[in-house]
Parts: structure tokens; sequence; C-alpha cells
């Protein structure tokens, strides 16, 4: 029982950031847009939180460390809206190819946060890792007295304030894209942007606001995995490929926000599986960190054969739109 507890409190740490990537990238996929660079906007995210908690802790004599997790949390949400913002710029107003610029944007944001990564570690005066140790606390902080509870509050209630964040925000989207007309007007976008614009609708304001308001969600992911998942440390590369698990979960969660919750905890236990089996050896254990992959692709079969409507991206999505040839 103990054993099966530490894994399902594993498999959510796992899989909460690999939640917020999914979010971001379901709303920008939602406006038609295909954005290949949530990877990249993750590393920028988490960068920018803790740079901005870094220096925060260094010009103070007692930081506080509520006002670190504020500034983190603005420094990393605005950093990784001004990714997306460049992304808008180059695909829908110049008219770039989504998948290269979204590559693009990966590989930057990539070289971005372990180049600053570095950068600090050396005004920390030390090689490789920095750490903010009071700012990473607070984003740890479990809920009091709910978290004390036996077995359900070490399941449930033993996380930080990120992890709650990501569930109601997941809750949040699907409501507005179901029951809202803003969120309706959003579909029809990604849809067919020609009917929605024939019908009134601005379809570059929404394709803007969805790829930076998806860029920011996908970036609180990445200050989600340095603050809360590794206790406010820098490590380069130290993501590893959760940025691709986020867009494979996209695809696995059937472009629904609330199936992307159980969905990052299943990812989150397939992504950690190895190492509740005894006896496996290095070149297995980098098998068993495909079956999330698998799984995405299990799934994609399977829908297409389905081919319901709902189970299928948005019909518009990585395509064009050029309101002068509608």
């Amino acid at each position: 029982m103990g054993v099966l507890i530490i894994f399902l409190q594993k498999a959510i740490t796992q899989g909460i950031g690999i939640l917020y990537g999914a979010l971001g990238e379901i709303i920008t996929e939602k406006s038609g847009n295909l954005n290949l660079g949530i990877p990249g906007v993750m590393y920028m995210g988490g960068i920018a939180g803790l740079t901005g908690a870094f220096f925060y802790e260094k010009s103070v004599e007692n930081p506080s460390g509520l006002v670190g997790m504020v500034i983190a949390f603005a420094c990393a949400f605005l950093c990784a809206v001004l990714g997306g913002l460049i992304y808008s710029v180059l695909t829908i107003s110049l008219r770039a190819n989504q998948n290269v610029t979204g590559l693009a944007l990966t590989t930057f944001g990539v070289g971005f946060g372990n180049f600053f990564g570095g950068s600090l570690s050396k005004l920390a005066g030390g090689v490789g890792q920095i750490s903010v140790a009071t700012t990473g606390n607070a984003f740890k902080t479990p809920i009091p007295g709910l978290s004390s509870i036996p077995v359900i509050g070490d399941v449930l209630f033993s996380y930080g304030f990120l992890t709650y964040l990501s569930i109601a925000l997941a809750v949040i989207l699907s409501f507005f894209l179901n029951k809202t007309r803003r969120g309706l007007n959003l579909r029809a976008v990604g849809e067919n942007p020609g009917t929605a614009d024939a019908a009134g609708i601005n379809v570059t304001r929404y394709k803007y606001l969805a790829t930076c308001l998806g860029c920011g969600i996908a970036g609180l992911g990445g200050l989600y995995f340095v603050m809360e998942y590794s206790g406010g440390t820098w490590t380069n590369n130290g993501f590893g490929d959760r940025g691709w698990l986020a867009i494979a979960l996209v695809i696995f969660a059937l472009w629904k926000p609330v199936n992307a919750i159980w969905g990052s905890i299943l990812f989150g236990g397939l992504y950690i599986l190895y190492l509740y089996i005894p006896g496996l050896g290095r070149s297995m254990q980098e098998i068993f960190k495909m079956l999330p992959y698998l799984v995405t692709i299990i799934v994609l079969i399977f829908t297409s054969f389905r081919k319901k409507r709902e189970y299928q991206p948005p019909e518009s999505l990585g395509l064009p739109y050029f309101r002068e040839e509608r």
C-alpha cells in the first residue's frame, strides 16, 4: 500500500508540468495554430521565474516566500507570453511556416534557458546549478490540515499551489471552450476561419490571444518544474522531453482540457514506471520511457477509425489563414 501511494504521488508530480504544457497547447490549437515551440516556452517560463526569484532573494536581507512566488509567477508567465507573441507575429502576420517556427522557438527556448541558467550559476558562485530555496519552499507548501489526513492527505492534498492551479485551469478552460460565446468563437476560428470571419469574428485577434495565452500557461509548466518539482533549483537540460510529452498529451486527451487532467497523471506514471520494476537495464529503461508516446499513437489510431468529429483536431489546424484569399 505504501509503495502504491508513493507511486501515485510521483505520477501526479511528474504529470502536472506536462498538464500545463498540454493546456496551453490545447487553447492554441483550438484557434487553428499548431505550436511545436511548447518545449522551448516551458524552458523560458522556468528560467524567467527562477531569475526573478533569484534577484529578489539576493536583493533583500529576509526574503518573503510569498513575494518570491508572486515575482516568479509574473516573470514566468510574461516571458512565456512574449515567446507566444514572437511566434504569433511570425506565423500569423508574417505567414511563416508554423512547424518550422515552432521548432525554432523550441531550439531558442532551450538555449535561452541554458544560457541564463549558466549565467546565474556564475553569479551565485556555483557550477551548473542555482537555487532559490525560500521561494521554492513556498511553492512546495501543501494545504495546511488536509495534507495531514492519513492516505487521502498524502495522495490528494500534499502538493503545492501550482498543482491545484493546473486542475482549476483545466476545468475553467473546459467551461470557457464549451459554455461561453467567446469560447465557441475561438473553436469556430479553429474549425473554419473563413466562415468565422464572414460571421464578424476577428480571426487574427483570436489567434493572437489564444497563442499568447497558451504560451503563458505552458510557461507555468516550466515554473512548476523548477519551483515545485525541483524545489527552486535549475539544472541545464533538466526538463528532458516533458515538453514533447505535453504535445502528445493534447492528442491523447482529444483536445479536451478535463481529459488532460487524468491523462497527465497516466503519462506521469508511465514515465516513471521503470523505476518501480527491478532489474531493468539502461536500454529497457529508455523503452519504458516511450510508453506515453506509444499510448498516444494507439489512441490516435483508434480515434481515426471512429471518425467522430469530437475526437478530431480542429479542421484548420496548422493551416495559415489569409483574409484576402477568403
